[in-house]
């Protein structure tokens, strides 16, 4: 009887420790994807994106990240001149659509 307890203590002990070992992990693995490490160089068609976003002022490299309709996000260089024009555009689109549904 008293092996089995052991036992059985040990296992909650187990997963007890790879269950926070889990947390610590996410929390981290979040900030980095929060992130960009490198930019998407080629041009992504912009019928293709959904939305976009900026990465965190925490970050060590300021980034746009759009958001296709696949839902793959892509890292891009702000300064870019057809990034820039992709964001005026998105920002429209949303102006106009938002636009069209405070009217109905």
């Amino acid at each position: 009887m008293k092996t089995l307890t052991a036992l059985l203590l040990l296992g909650l002990l187990c997963s007890l420790h790879k269950t926070s070992a889990q947390g610590v992990m996410g929390i981290s693995a979040m900030s980095a994807i929060d992130c960009c490490v490198k930019f998407h160089t080629k041009r992504i068609p912009l019928g293709a994106v959904i939305s976009v976003s900026r990465t965190p002022s925490s970050c060590p490299r300021q980034a746009l990240v759009f958001t296709t309709k696949k839902k793959i996000r892509y890292c891009v260089d702000p300064s870019q001149a057809w990034v820039q024009s992709h964001v005026t555009k998105i920002e429209s689109r949303s102006m106009t659509s938002s636009t069209t549904i405070a009217t109905n």
